[in-house]
């Protein structure tokens, strides 16, 4: 029952930093979102449900579960912004461990979107 709870507590604090990584440039939701379905699946199953068919979190699970691809050209904007808000951010930082950090992250995310994006299209599908 404890471990239930756990789980239970590790996924709400994990989706709250999946929706924080939808509006923050720099942190990726996609990894916190999985770990939170993940987390659910071990305690309770009806919040694994409610999470991958949520309407605007339930995308990110099922498409990262899928083996889904980034077009191009969004992949490429998104590193811009990326690399700018988190070049900007590192540029003001004080400290060089957070600097290397920033930096790190970016770099983690850069790489992820990069092979994101090589991924061949799924076929058509026939109605």
């Amino acid at each position: 029952m404890i471990a239930r709870i756990a789980f239970a507590a590790a996924g709400l604090v994990l989706v709250g930093l999946g929706v924080l990584g939808i509006v923050l440039p720099g942190l990726p939701a996609t990894p916190f979102l999985l770990l939170a379905a993940y987390c659910f699946a071990k305690s309770f199953p009806r919040l694994h449900t409610w999470l991958v068919t949520h309407p605007w979190l339930g995308p990110y699970i099922r498409g990262a579960r899928s083996g889904w691809r980034i077009p191009r050209r969004q992949a490429l904007q998104t590193i811009a912004v990326l690399w700018i808000s988190m070049g900007v951010t590192a540029w003001f930082a004080d400290r060089w461990w957070l600097r290397g950090l920033l930096l790190s992250i970016a770099l983690g995310v850069t790489i992820f979107l990069e092979r994101r994006s090589r991924v061949p299209a799924p076929p058509p599908q026939e109605p």
